[in-house]
């Protein structure tokens, strides 16, 4: 069977004791306002990528990630992820990953394609990657992945408003593509049990949160987030950090924290 279609119960089975690292970046363009702390000026970026790089270290879609994960093949791998989907990706992130010959994946809110980051309250409009964009970042090699609709917090839906946000989301972006969507990632970072249900009832293979603590798995992958400020010696300590974001099974469950909480 090929890697790409490894048995959802192999990657299961490896996540206890290993999650993989995954990181998690949003905007990549300058900005002298950046309230939530998404944005990563192109120049930091390009110096994160040689950071992997010069360590032996290749970025990868967490499709990919989670692939060779299963086959025993994901030492030396970390997965990239965007959130968001903003239109920055194709012209400030993609021609840095393309250098090193890395892959990313890219989670899009399809019910927003073309428009802005309305929900952020404060700070700077961005704009986010049209219908067009979705498909060139997809021709180009990175793996799409769905964010759901509108970018709101799941475990706030009734199931309806929950469902639309997952099953839909999947079925608009596949329809641009025409590819499997495999790919979830929650919104905030918000997640419970219920949710992660939707999102495996959805078809989705896999989920990123951010510190899912005991609700980790395939549909609940933790990740750290890259910032502007996270230069070697951060990275370095994050990496190391990593593994302790898998909580035991008895532990209660965080407070889920927004991307700027998770910079420190």
């Amino acid at each position: 069977m090929p890697a790409a279609t490894a048995p959802r119960a192999a990657i299961r089975r490896l996540l206890p004791k290993t999650p993989p690292w995954v990181v998690m970046y949003h905007s990549i363009a300058d900005a002298t306002d950046d309230p939530y702390q998404v944005t990563v000026s192109p120049v930091r970026f390009a110096r994160q990528l040689h950071w992997l790089n010069d360590r032996g270290l290749r970025g990868v879609s967490v499709r990919e990630l989670l692939a060779a994960t299963a086959a025993g093949r994901a030492r030396g791998l970390v997965g990239l992820t965007f959130d968001d989907g903003y239109a920055d990706f194709l012209d400030s992130a993609l021609p840095l990953l393309r250098r090193h010959d890395f892959t990313a994946t890219v989670y899009v809110l399809s019910g927003r394609l073309g428009g802005e980051n309305a929900w952020d309250a404060d700070g700077p409009r961005k704009p986010l990657l049209t219908e067009d964009g979705v498909l060139r970042v997809a021709e180009a090699g990175m793996e799409i992945g769905s964010h759901g609709l509108r970018h709101v917090s799941l475990p706030t839906l009734d199931d309806d408003a929950l469902a639309e946000e997952t099953r839909r989301s999947r079925e608009l972006l596949e329809d641009i593509t025409g590819t499997p969507v495999d790919g979830f990632c929650y919104p905030y970072g918000d997640v419970d049990a219920r949710t992660v249900q939707a999102v495996r009832d959805a078809g989705y293979r896999y989920g990123c949160a951010i510190a899912p603590g005991p609700l980790t798995c395939a549909h609940a992958l933790p990740r750290i987030h890259v910032g502007e400020q996270d230069t070697s010696w951060r990275l370095t300590a994050k990496r190391l950090l990593h593994p302790l974001r898998r909580r035991s099974i008895t532990a209660p469950v965080p407070a889920q924290a927004r991307p700027g909480a998770e910079v420190s």
